[in-house]
């Protein structure tokens, strides 16, 4: 895929830069393979607002994905590529040969009429899913399951993929895009390459009222509201709060670690980068 510019009519046709789906499919998704979706508004089950800058956004219909890929040995032939608009990467449709159909993430430079299969010692080819131990060290895998049979958890939006580095006894070692390195049992299964659309990074959206239809609604910052509404408020004329910066309920917002533990941090080698708190 390609990224798109428009002629400047307006200001923000200028500065607008999309992907270009036109070899994507233009019709509907297999209706079966959907289901409603209700927007919350960031609120919960008793009506509170526990996420805020959230709005209904577009209306959209729900894609069940098969993250599982549980037909083994079963091959499916890719019958077309599609638009997701609940994910930033694509999702093809497989047309198996017991005539089930099942949505993946589709992954890159994978067309129509290619084949994949799910199993044990399957060829080492884009869209086939097989678990780590099968997997070759060096090789670009995504949709990685956590736990054996709980389907891919790791490495699902555009672009994103993990490094199979090498094996540890029953365990593979991962290398993922934040650099971090962690240890996943190596009867896990994962899927052969990259995800699709790695253009998305460099989509700049041009004008507010496109992130109004995903459903974000602006966010007033701290230091113009009045101090009963924010610690970074009040003050004469414009002041950038006075204080280190910290959300509406004094917490700091730069270095402060708030990750619980985990049983899992145990299989975590290294942790990923950290982030430039300038």
């Amino acid at each position: 895929m390609s990224l798109k510019t428009f002629k400047p009519y307006t200001k923000s046709t200028r500065t607008t830069i999309l992907v270009d789906r036109k070899n994507l499919w233009k019709g509907p998704p297999i209706k079966s393979l959907t289901k409603g979706k209700i927007s919350s508004g960031g609120r919960n089950n008793l009506g509170r607002i526990t996420s805020r800058a959230k709005g209904s956004g577009h209306k959209k219909r729900y894609r069940i994905i098969d993250f599982l890929r549980n037909k083994i040995d079963v091959v499916g032939k890719v019958e077309r590529i599609e638009y997701d608009p609940n994910r930033t990467s694509y999702i093809a449709l497989i047309n198996y040969e017991d005539k089930t159909k099942n949505y993946i993430i589709c992954p890159e430079s994978i067309k129509v009429g290619d084949s994949v299969v799910s199993g044990i010692e399957k060829e080492i080819k884009i869209g086939n899913c097989m678990p780590l131990k099968d997997i070759p060290p060096g090789t670009q895998i995504h949709n990685v399951e956590l736990v054996k049979g709980s389907g891919g958890k790791l490495a699902r939006s555009a672009g994103a993929s993990v490094i199979l580095s090498g094996f540890d006894d029953e365990y593979a070692i991962l290398k993922l895009s934040s650099g971090e390195s962690r240890k996943i049992r190596s009867d896990c299964r994962a899927t052969i390459g990259s995800v699709s659309n790695s253009d998305q990074k460099n989509i700049q959206i041009g004008k507010a009222g496109r992130n109004r239809w995903k459903g974000k609604r602006p966010i007033v910052r701290g230091v113009a509201k009045n101090p009963v509404d924010h610690p970074h408020g009040g003050g004469e004329g414009k002041t950038s709060g006075g204080r280190n910066p910290v959300s509406p309920w004094g917490q700091s917002a730069k270095g402060l670690k708030t990750r619980k533990p985990k049983r899992s941090d145990q299989f975590i080698i290294s942790r990923r980068k950290k982030r430039n708190k300038s």
